[in-house]
C-alpha cells in the first residue's frame, strides 16, 4: 500500500552530503529484506535512505546532540513544534539573534522543541543549507538571504513524524560504534560517515565539534569488520580517496558518480566520485 504524495515521508532538513542524489545508486545494492531485520543507520544526517526504504524495525543514532534533538521532537512534539516554526521569520538580523542562542548561558533550559525548531529554521535560512559548528560546538552558518526559505513544511513534517510513530524506530544520540552494538546476523547497517577529504582544502565544514578525522575512519572500518564477523549486512559510503580504497581492501567496492550541491566553491559543485562498500556480494537488485 503507497501513502498518498503529501504523506510519504522525506527529509526535513538539508544536510551536507545528504543522500537524495544517490539514492538511485544505493538503493540498486541495498540486500533483500530477510524478515524480522532490522535496520541500523549511525549516522542519520537527512534520513534520506531510512525514509525510502521505510523498516519497520530501526535504530538510527549520531553523535550530534540537536540533530537528534529534531528527530525525537518530529516523533513526540509534532503540534508543539509546528506552533513554534511559524514565529520565525526570514530576516537577517533576526537570523543571528537566534543562531547566537547557543553562545548564551541559559541555552540548557531551552525547552527540546525550542532547540528543534531553531535548528530547522537555521537549516532552512542559512548559507547553501549547512549545518556547521565551530571548535565549541556553536552554529556559525551564515545568514543565506533566500527570498522565500520553506521555514515550515508541514507536510514533510508530518509524514515523518507518523512514520516514527507507527514504527519501532529507536532514536540515540551515541557514537557510531554504539548505535551498531545489538546488530545480529541478517540485520542490515547502512554507514554514511562524514567523507574523507578529496583535498586538503575539501572539508569545509563540520556538524560536530570532535570533528571525524582518518583515526576515525579507520575506527569505523575496523567496526565494519566486527560487524561481518557477526554475520551483519553493511553497506558504507565514502569519498573515493585512495585512503578510502586502501582501507577496505578486500571488501567489494563500486565507484559511483553523485550531484553535490553544497561546497564552499560554486563552481565546485556538481558530479563527484564516491564509494560504495559492502561485505556481501555487490549484485544488482
Amino acid at each position: 500500500m503507497r501513502c498518498p504524495p503529501s504523506q510519504v515521508p522525506r527529509p526535513f532538513l538539508k544536510w551536507a552530503g545528504g543522500k537524495r542524489q544517490l539514492l538511485p545508486e544505493l538503493l540498486k545494492y541495498v540486500p533483500s529484506c530477510a524478515p524480522g531485520r532490522k535496520y541500523y543507520e549511525p549516522f542519520i544526517g537527512g534520513g534520506a535512505l531510512l525514509l525510502t526504504l521505510l523498516p519497520q524495525r530501526a535504530v538510527i543514532g549520531d553523535s550530534n546532540a540537536e540533530l537528534i534533538n529534531c528527530y525525537q521532537v518530529v516523533r513526540d512534539s509534532l503540534g508543539e513544534l509546528i506552533e513554534a516554526l511559524r514565529q520565525h521569520r526570514n530576516d537577517a538580523d533576526y537570523f543571528y539573534q537566534i543562531r547566537a542562542w547557543d553562545r548564551q548561558a541559559d541555552y540548557a533550559l531551552r525547552t527540546p522543541v525550542q532547540r528543534a525548531a531553531r535548528i530547522i529554521y537555521l537549516n532552512k535560512t542559512c548559507y547553501n543549507g549547512l549545518f556547521r559548528v565551530n571548535s565549541k560546538g556553536q552554529f556559525n552558518a551564515p545568514f543565506g538571504r533566500y527570498k522565500r526559505p520553506n521555514i515550515l513544511d508541514e507536510a514533510a513534517l508530518s509524514a515523518v513524524s507518523n512514520y516514527l510513530q507507527r514504527t519501532e524506530v529507536d532514536i540515540f544520540k551515541a557514537d557510531f560504534a554504539d548505535s551498531v552494538s545489538t546488530a545480529a546476523q541478517g540485520d542490515f547497517v547502512y554507514f554514511d560517515p562524514p567523507y574523507d577529504p578529496v583535498s586538503e582544502t575539501a572539508s569545509f565544514t563540520s556538524y560536530d565539534r570532535s570533528g571525524f578525522d582518518r583515526s576515525q575512519q579507520q575506527r569505523l572500518k575496523e567496526v565494519v569488520d566486527e560487524l561481518t564477523a557477526r554475520g551483519a549486512q553493511v553497506l558504507v559510503s565514502n569519498a573515493y580517496t585512495d585512503f578510502i580504497r586502501d582501507l577496505y581492501q578486500g571488501y567489494p567496492c563500486l565507484r559511483v558518480s553523485a550531484t553535490r550541491a553544497i561546497n564552499s566553491n560554486a563552481l565546485k559543485r556538481g558530479k563527484v566520485d564516491e564509494i560504495l562498500i559492502m561485505n556481501y556480494s555487490a549484485r544488482k537488485r
